[in-house]
């Protein structure tokens, strides 16, 4: 089952894709923009760009690490860097460049990584960018997006490139659910709200806030009213957001397509604490790899379901 599916939502574009098309579609308005790539740029959709702005395009090969550094230097003389790869190929392999490149001199550099969570199916663990929020998050100055279909997706592209400093914008392979209509509200370390509700809050980001949206439907029909919100900026945190929910709804489900430790999860049980704790539950990947399979298939195994949200929120009320 497609998550969205309980609630009615289509399936649209894969986020990558949506960058991709954003992408191009903003290169004449920033005429700074240069992609780098580390040769899998039919992969993260990048050689959309390339294609209409062959000039502006760099592929470096398959050395993640010098792709980092040379979006850094680009970014030194004024460009803006879009350095595009899978998340376990961009965070994990090119981490210290990141770091030292980026982060530390605070440069203007746009990281997307593509392919991020179990989702990827087949492609199996190496390739499954399931730390790659916990990573980025760390890094002072370093803004973090998890995109939860092609609308918000397309915004977020923009956001990004409007914004003066160092972002990491996370996308996924499958084609998602459609949440958001063109004109709705992206706003950078601003959260939305899809769905009001007065029992308890699921917090998700990513694939998982239709999983949140379906798990809200069916819960409505046992007289439980789910607010959902969509997490989407993990780094600034939209705190206010956490704490208005947790003294209306007093009852937190958080839910992400991560490792359970240093991701939205985290982020989130910080805010609460910090003013009003209630309880919480958590639905994310665990503390494991997954496996080779596929992604729905996986997504069932580890238990990144609609039915495991509505098993966490009956937890917690």
């Amino acid at each position: 089952m497609y998550l969205g599916e309980l609630s009615g939502l289509k399936i649209g574009q894969a986020t990558r894709d949506a960058f991709g098309d954003a992408l191009k579609e903003l290169g004449d308005k920033y005429p700074g923009i240069v992609t780098v790539d580390g040769d899998v740029g039919n992969s993260t959709r990048t050689e959309v760009f390339a294609h209409a702005y062959p000039e502006r395009a760099f592929n470096v090969g398959i050395a993640e690490s010098n792709m980092v550094s040379v979006a850094g230097g680009l970014a030194s003389t004024g460009h803006i860097p879009v350095v595009a790869s899978f998340a376990a190929f961009l965070l994990c392999n090119a981490y210290d460049q990141i770091r030292m490149s980026i982060s530390f001199p605070h440069m203007n550099v746009k990281l997307v990584g593509t392919h991020a969570g179990i989702s990827i199916g087949e492609d199996g663990p190496s390739q499954m960018g399931i730390e790659d929020v916990s990573l980025a998050c760390s890094l002072p100055g370093m803004v973090v997006i998890v995109t939860a279909d092609a609308v918000s997706t397309k915004a977020a592209t923009a956001a990004m490139l409007e914004y003066d400093g160092p972002v990491y914008l996370r996308l996924g392979r499958p084609k998602v659910s459609e949440i958001y209509t063109e004109g709705d509200t992206f706003e950078i370390g601003k959260a939305n709200t899809v769905r009001e509700g007065d029992d308890v809050t699921i917090i998700a980001n990513g694939l998982m806030v239709a999983g949140a949206i379906d798990a809200a439907t069916k819960l409505a029909e046992e007289g439980v009213s789910v607010r959902v919100i969509d997490m989407h900026t993990v780094k600034p945190l939209d705190v206010e957001a956490i704490q208005k929910a947790a003294h209306e709804t007093r009852a937190i489900v958080v839910a992400e397509e991560h490792l359970s430790h240093g991701g939205l999860g985290s982020a989130v049980a910080m805010a609460v604490s910090q003013a009003n704790p209630v309880p919480m539950a958590y639905v994310n990947v665990g503390d494991c790899f997954a496996e080779s399979g596929d992604p729905q298939g996986l997504l069932d195994k580890y238990g990144l379901t609609a039915a495991a949200i509505i098993e966490a929120v009956k937890k917690v009320k």
